[in-house]
């Protein structure tokens, strides 16, 4: 077919008739050619239609050629001689159609004859051929397209090997109706299918054209199926002309032999896998040669290029070289992320020239080299791709290559052929290992159950079905079968037999945890385990081990598993982190020096806790960590995270939050933390899920790179485009109030960072580009160069942006498809106005040629003529030829000036017999007009409009001017360089313009050129104007502040259900900043931490304020959960809140993207900190967090401006951070337990004291044996421990944060102890909270009361404290009058009014500070008066005195007293010192009192009916679910041991009925 097209586009060009090019030429002058000719076209185009290969078909190309015709008929007159012209044209294009067609056609039926018909000579070779010889061919016709490669190495073949994907590429079937691929081909030539090499030829046609027709031309699939066509058919014609002779045995053995080195390739190519792309990395690995020995420095038996060898030429069963993507690093301007994120890379090429330089001293560094490389590749690139799995199979193969050459080296002591008996011994034992292995697994699948002969494997062959029990894969993480182990077996998977039994362990293992023991299940696990070691025994010992081969090799053996040098591993860097971030957690110590990792290494077994593993659905211990570790399941740091954290969430979730494991796991928690911090900052110090890489820094570089291409895009000559657009002015004289904008203008904004988004700077570009068309004509240089500058921009554009894969921007709407006819429409309105000015210019030049009597000016001036003149085509003149073509120096016209430069066309002698010449002038650039940002050639002159003639005696000498395209290859003989010129452009004096020069024209020269050794380097030069005209001068400084902003405008919306008098927004500007729908801001939040953020949904004006309506997003620190509970790095959650704000509040702006959209993208004009990660919505009355799909979307209309958005190669890895209550729950737990700490020793105090102190009077002496009665563990005893702890120096000074678990846990540890004297402090915790979960709720209940009680007492007693402080009485300082006295009312057990003692932990009131009992009112036994010594009281109250050794003992009965203190009847001294009263507290709601009182009326003395509401009782209440839901449930932390939160408010407010009631009669109000 494009036999076919080339002959038509022949017949047609050499046609004597017709010349296409001349005439069609002037089209483009004709200003009514595009209003009568709406598609124009010319050959041109068609050429270049050809050469893209864009038809498919003649009847394409025939389309075209018959639309150039029908235009040129519909624009010319039927009598003209265009008209005609076509008409003969479109005869002789038909005719030669027909020709051609018939031809073809005929060739097609000889084929076909030839197919059917045995007897035709020239089929009949190829049907003499056996069919076996046939195949041979077939074959190496296959291999050539197989092993075609481009000038880089790759494999053409790659994308043709099989069909794409249905899923990924449906509409692929819908286009290609007879899909094909080389896999296809293969089976047909395995199967005998073809009979002749045209049979195949038509299916490699057919593979090719389905490429072709899917596939846009220019495309590299598009070329690779243009190579594999041209291939085939270079390997068919080197068969076909190859002479056939007769062949010797031996030529037909190595026949043979290359027919079966043939059909492995067809047969791997047949086994290729349709669906699934991994059959490339699988397999059997052939070597290339890669680089020789030779060009690496290095002997081919060198280790190191062994091992350098065995990556760079390893080959997949397909003929793909693995190694090619790692061959060079990727390209920093297509992937400029990739040196941000990779710090060291590295590839096979600086590999090569390490080794090339003997940098490598051993193996072991090649190894880390070739590691960083494939851990660089992974660490970029998704774990699905090609490239990552490439690096893990080239890993694979390298370290199997290193064991090779270890084990070469070590077994290397024998001659060759020991050698050959070692590797057969290899291959011996290698069959060995795999036979033992299947003997292992015949006995678990063979064992049978005695007496019925049940087979005992049945349960174990396969996996349970997931819809049968899907609670197996909830507790059983790691899945085993025999089916499984099989297939690993007979695939070789298994490196030694220990792997084989970890996973026969882990099967039976399984079996066990998930079964009950005793049941079937779980006997049949232990009786096969049982079979399976004793069949390893009865092996006995694994060949790897076996003494095998010399003496010598033995003691080698020996001596190397001896050396603990050689048998330290090498572990990787993955590997190093983990066992780093695993012992930082298993050696964590606190403050008193114990390990909190010992009660986390093993789960408690389910006979002990079996309701452990009904609350916990994935149960996981540190030991299993470790095993996952050893077996290297951890791909990554974040796996592994992710168990440890699941592990320490588990422990909260089960024990209660004051415990000890609660309190260890939280610790635990945060030390894995903070050590996972410590490894990440010493690797790299990345911030943030982008590794510290702003996405404003990649849009930035992104337009520099385009900005950079556009600048620097050259023409065949070296010459950039845009330095004829150095002359576009700055100011636009049709708009001089906008702003000036040129080139430079746009770099200084480029080199500042200025442009935050692309729109705004190709909006710049286009400016200055579209002004310079304007300003000048169609025909100019600057014109063409704004256009191809233009359409190289759009190019450009979209390679950098990948279509909108990589930035989605508004500016990739503007395509090559507007610019043509944006193009075209300047033409249009520019065309008609030039035509004219040509004319009026033609006009004017002949009126004033008359007049010119000296014939000086344009080219078109008549030639000196007469019968007195004679001309020559060349003269003598100073022993000096000329000769027209040559160019001279001409003397200048005044002294100060360089000569000018001439080039003859006319030499003649006149009637004085004076010689003249007549030539064209070139002008140097000093003589032209230009910007001085110009950039020129050196040595280079302008062609110029300007034609003279000047007599001989002027002329100075010669010099030379070439083209540009001759100047640097070539020069001329026997000229100095000062004298040799250039010329690239022709300098138009009228318009002051330069255009380039596409055809030289000038008359052909006698200057004899030379090619240059070397050729010249193209060099620019700036102008000579460049030091007096300072372009910094001419231009106004750009802004040097912020960014350039997208121009927008208010957006107003009518709204169906508005508010009157509101006007609403799309888009709104306020208070410097744009909002439109959608968008997210921060919001001023009163008591928070961090702003709240509201999302804009609606936004109003209202008498000129404005408003915006829209749901809340809560930070985690609003929210309830767990503190072991992960976050994601600024992740919010969408409340249930929906607010109208008024806009005054907005702090800022942000940006709240879904989880999705969070690894793949960013809005370019949002810094990072302000994207917050939105998955899940907070649902506040179930304090639950559920996902969430996605948020509301807008359709806004055209004018509001959307975002641009950048789209990462890679999805980012979001970091996760601690919850914010980790900390604060910490610091909580870790003063309750310095409390707790303290109780325990007071309880230990207090039972070495028990036989001496006296039961309180509150505690009657049974109940204070029966404290220590070892056999009620679960009654908790009626008294209350006493608080030494206050005592003390720190204590005294220290809140005791009481809970009813600590003051459980303080009475229960001891008996627990006592009764487990050998358990560690974490498992008698762990016991402690199992007894706690046991107990009833109304025995927690009191414990709670209790607690809540010392925390009252405790509070008032810190406060009585300090009073007795600051007034505390001096010895000697005693009145004669106590204060007045205050009856007591109320409950009085255990009120001990006693100063100076330390405070009681009673559950009780003590009576404050400032209540006194008159002198001689009878207290409690043991209780002196306040202010009065007490018997057995010194100086100091509360010290003991020499009459009571033990102080003021509480509970004990009163002393005697003595007769000099104390008597009774004897008046108290009252202190002359006094505490003052408690200072009044202001009333803080006093508004609300305030409208209590208004709120009173004559008919009632309360607002409220408080005395129906003290009558009360929960049973009579019935509360709705909305009702509870309005219930101030914040004010408790939790529901504590009641059922609902409902009935914990209904118990505090029973609580704070009764300490009101309490206070009314202690203080008799």
């Amino acid at each position: 077919m494009k036999y076919t097209i080339l002959s038509l586009m022949h017949a047609t060009d050499t046609n004597p008739h017709f010349n296409l090019h001349s005439y069609f030429s002037c089209f483009r002058n004709q200003p009514d050619y595009y209003e009568v000719v709406s598609q124009p076209i010319d050959m041109m185009k068609i050429q270049q239609k050809l050469r893209a290969e864009e038809y498919q078909d003649v009847e394409q190309f025939s389309a075209d050629f018959h639309l150039l015709i029908n235009n040129t008929k519909a624009y010319y007159q039927a009598d003209s001689a265009e008209y005609r012209a076509a008409c003969r044209l479109l005869n002789i294009f038909l005719s030669t159609k027909n020709e051609l067609l018939q031809g073809a056609e005929g060739e097609e039926a000889e084929d076909d004859e030839d197919g059917e018909d045995g007897e035709n000579p020239s089929a009949s070779m190829e049907d003499e051929r056996p069919p076996s010889y046939l195949k041979a061919i077939l074959e190496q016709l296959l291999e050539a397209i197989v092993s075609c490669t481009d000038s880089s190495g790759r494999l053409v073949s790659e994308l043709f090997q099989k069909l794409p994907s249905k899923l990924h590429y449906p509409d692929y079937y819908a286009v290609i109706k007879e899909p094909i691929d080389l896999r296809t081909v293969a089976q047909k030539i395995q199967a005998g299918h073809y009979k002749s090499i045209s049979a195949m030829a038509k299916d490699v046609d057919l593979l090719t054209k389905n490429a072709k027709t899917y596939n846009e031309p220019g495309s590299q699939v598009f070329k690779d199926a243009n190579a594999i066509k041209k291939v085939f058919a270079q390997r068919r014609t080197e068969i076909e002309q190859a002479e056939p002779t007769k062949s010797s045995l031996r030529i037909r053995n190595r026949r043979s032999a290359q027919g079966d080195r043939l059909s492995a390739i067809t047969m791997a190519l047949q086994a290729g896998s349709e669906s699934d792309e991994d059959s490339i990395l699988t397999g059997t690995v052939r070597y290339d040669t890669g680089e020789s020995e030779a060009d690496c420095g290095l002997s081919a038996s060198d280790p190191i290029f062994l091992l350098y060898q065995s990556v760079r030429g390893a080959r997949s069963v397909q003929g793909l070289l693995l190694a090619e993507p790692f061959l060079q690093l990727p390209a920093r301007r297509e992937y400029p992320d990739y040196y941000h994120q990779i710090k060291n890379p590295i590839s096979l090429q600086q590999i090569r020239d390490k080794m090339k330089n003997g940098d490598y001293e051993g193996i072991e560094q090649m190894e880390a080299d070739l590691t960083l490389m494939f851990e660089n590749a992974k660490r970029y690139n998704m774990p699905n791709s090609t490239i990552y799995k490439r690096a893990q199979r080239l890993q694979q193969i390298m370290q199997q290559k290193k064991r090779e050459v270890r084990d070469d080296d070590e077994g290397d002591v024998s001659t060759a052929n020991s050698d050959l008996g070692s590797s057969k011994r290899k291959s011996h034992k290698k069959n060995t290992k795999k036979n033992r292995m299947k003997m292992l697994y015949a006995a678990v699948t063979e064992a049978r159950e005695a007496g019925t002969g049940r087979r005992l494997c049945d349960l174990f062959m396969v996996k349970p079905s997931k819809k049968d029990y899907p609670d197996y894969y909830q507790i059983i993480q790691d899945p085993m079968d025999l089916r499984t182990i099989e297939n690993n077996i007979r695939t070789e998977r298994y490196n030694n037999e220990e792997a084989l039994m970890d996973d026969m362990k882990l099967m039976f293992r399984n079996a066990r945890h998930y079964n009950e023991e005793g049941s079937q299940v779980y006997n049949d696990a232990n009786i096969l385990e049982k079979i399976v070691k004793d069949k390893q025994k009865e092996l006995g010992t694994p060949p790897e081990e076996d003494d095998m081969g010399s003496p010598k090799l033995k003691l080698r053996r020996s001596g190397v598993a001896a050396s603990p040098k050689k048998a330290r591993t090498q572990t990787t860097p993955l590997q190093q982190k983990l066992t780093d971030l695993y012992e930082a957690v298993r050696n964590f110590t606190d403050n008193r020096g114990r390990r909190l990792s010992a009660v986390f290494l093993r789960l408690p077994s389910r006979s002990e806790l079996p309701d452990y593993y009904a609350a916990i659905k994935r149960p996981i211990d540190m030991e299993r960590i470790r095993s996952y570790m050893v077996q290297g399941r951890y791909q990554d740091v974040d796996s592994l995270a992710e168990d440890f954290i699941l592990m320490f969430n588990n422990a909260c979730t089960y024990n209660e939050p004051e415990s000890l494991i609660y309190r260890d796991a939280l610790l635990l928690h945060r030390a894995f933390l903070e050590a996972r911090r410590q490894i990440e900052d010493e690797e790299e110090g990345d911030e943030g899920g982008l590794g510290g890489l702003s996405v404003a820094s990649l849009v930035r570089e992104l337009i520099r790179n385009l900005f950079v291409s556009m600048m620097g895009h050259q023409d065949d000559e070296g010459r950039c485009y845009s330095d004829s657009l150095a002359e576009v002015p700055a100011i636009d004289p049709a708009n001089p109030e906008d702003p000036p904008l040129t080139l430079d203008i746009i770099r200084n904004n480029v080199d500042r960072g200025r442009y935050r988004r692309l729109d705004v700077f190709q909006e710049h570009v286009f400016e200055v580009l579209e002004k310079a068309r304007r300003l000048n004509r169609t025909d100019s240089e600057i014109f063409e160069d704004s256009v191809e500058l233009q359409h190289f921009f759009v190019k450009i554009r979209d390679e950098l942006c990948k279509n909108g894969e990589i930035l989605l921007t508004p500016a990739l709407s503007y395509t090559s498809k507007h610019l043509h006819a944006d193009i075209d429409q300047e033409k249009r309105e520019k065309l008609p106005q030039e035509i004219e000015e040509d004319l009026l210019k033609r006009e004017e030049d002949r009126k004033a040629l008359p007049e010119d009597d000296k014939a000086q000016g344009a080219a078109g001036s008549q030639w000196p003529s007469g019968p007195q003149s004679s001309y020559s085509q060349d003269c003598n003149f100073e022993n000096n030829t000329y000769s027209v073509g040559d160019c001279v120096y001409v003397q200048p016209s005044e002294a100060n000036l360089q000569p000018h430069i001439v080039c003859i066309e006319k030499l003649w002698k006149d009637e004085a017999g004076e010689q003249w010449m007549y030539g064209c002038w070139f002008y140097r650039p000093g003589e032209t007009f230009h910007l001085a940002t110009r950039k020129f050639l050196e040595k280079e002159v302008f062609k110029s409009d300007y034609y003279n003639h000047v007599p001989f005696s002027k002329i100075l000498g010669k010099c030379v001017v070439l083209f540009v395209k001759e100047y640097f290859k070539s020069q001329p003989d026997g000229f100095r360089p000062e004298d040799v010129y250039v010329c690239e452009s022709r300098y138009t004096a009228r318009t002051k313009t330069f255009k380039k020069i596409k055809i030289w024209s000038m008359p052909p020269s006698s200057v004899k050129l030379v090619s240059r050794e070397v050729p010249l380097p193209v060099v620019r030069v700036a102008s000579m104007f460049v030091s007096a005209k300072d372009k910094a001068a001419d231009l106004p400084d750009a802004e040097s502040g912020g960014f350039i902003e997208k121009e927008r405008e208010d957006v107003p919306v009518e709204v169906a259900n508005g508010e009157p008098g509101c006007q609403y927004y799309e888009q709104l500007h306020y208070n410097d900043m744009w909002l439109k729908l959608g968008d997210c801001v921060y919001i001023r939040s009163h008591g928070l931490m961090r702003p709240r953020v509201g999302r804009i949904e609606k936004m109003w004006l209202r008498d000129g304020a404005a408003f915006f309506f829209g749901p809340i997003f809560i930070h985690p620190e609003e929210t309830e959960h767990e503190p072991t509970k992960m976050f994601y790095k600024h992740e919010v959650f969408l409340s249930s809140l929906e607010e109208n704000c008024p806009m005054t509040c907005i702090l800022g702006k942000c940006v709240v993207v879904s989880f999705k959209d969070f690894l793949s993208c960013r809005p370019t004009e949002c810094p990072e900190e302000d994207i917050l990660l939105f998955e899940s919505r907070y649902i506040e009355s179930e304090k639950q967090m559920k996902k969430f799909k996605a948020l509301k979307r807008f359709s806004l209309s055209a004018k509001v401006v959307d975002d641009e958005i950048f789209y990462f190669r890679k999805p980012i890895v979001p970091q996760k951070v601690p919850s914010p209550l980790l900390d604060k729950k910490i610091e909580e737990l870790e003063a309750k337990f310095a409390d707790m700490e303290d109780l325990d020793e007071d309880m230990d105090d207090l039972d070495e004291d028990d036989d001496e102190a006296v039961a309180t009077p509150s505690m009657p002496p049974s109940q204070a044996s029966a404290t220590s009665d070892m056999d009620m563990p679960y009654t908790p005893p009626q008294s209350t421990p006493k608080i030494k702890g206050m005592s003390k120096k720190e204590g005294a000074k220290r809140k005791i944060n009481m809970s009813g678990y600590i003051l459980f846990s303080s009475e229960v540890r001891a008996i627990i102890k006592a009764r487990h004297p050998d358990f560690s402090f974490g498992e008698l915790s762990r016991l402690v909270g199992t007894e706690w979960r046991n107990l009833e709720a109304s025995k927690k209940a009191e414990y709670e009361e209790r607690a809540a009680k010392l925390v009252e007492q405790q509070e008032r007693e810190r406060v009585l404290q300090q009073q007795q402080q600051q007034a505390s009485p001096r010895a000697g300082m005693m009145g004669n009058y106590g204060p007045p006295y205050m009856p007591m009312q109320g409950p009085s057990e255990g009120m001990m009014g006693m100063g100076g003692t330390p405070p009681h932990s009673m559950g009780v009131p003590q009576l404050p500070s400032h209540h006194y009992l008159l002198p001689g009112m009878a207290g409690y036994p043991g209780m002196p008066h306040p202010g009065v010594m007490g018997p057995g009281m010194n100086g100091m109250a509360g010290s003991p005195g020499p009459g009571n050794h033990y102080g003021m003992q509480m509970g004990g009965p009163a002393p005697p007293p003595y007769p000099s203190q104390g008597q009774p009847g004897q008046q108290p001294t009252p202190p002359i010192f006094v505490a003052p009263p408690p200072k009044p507290q202001r009333l803080l709601h006093s508004e609300a009192y305030l409208k209590y009182i208004e709120g009173l009326s004559a008919e009632s003395s309360t607002i409220s009916k408080w005395d129906q509401s003290l009558k009360a009782q929960r049973k009579d209440c019935r509360l709705t679910r909305e009702q509870e839901s309005r219930l101030p449930t914040h004010w408790l932390k939790s529901k504590g041991a009641h059922t609902t939160m409902a009935d914990a408010l209904w118990r505090l407010r029973d609580l704070m009925m009764k300490d009101t009631l309490n206070i009314r009669q202690a203080y008799n109000l």
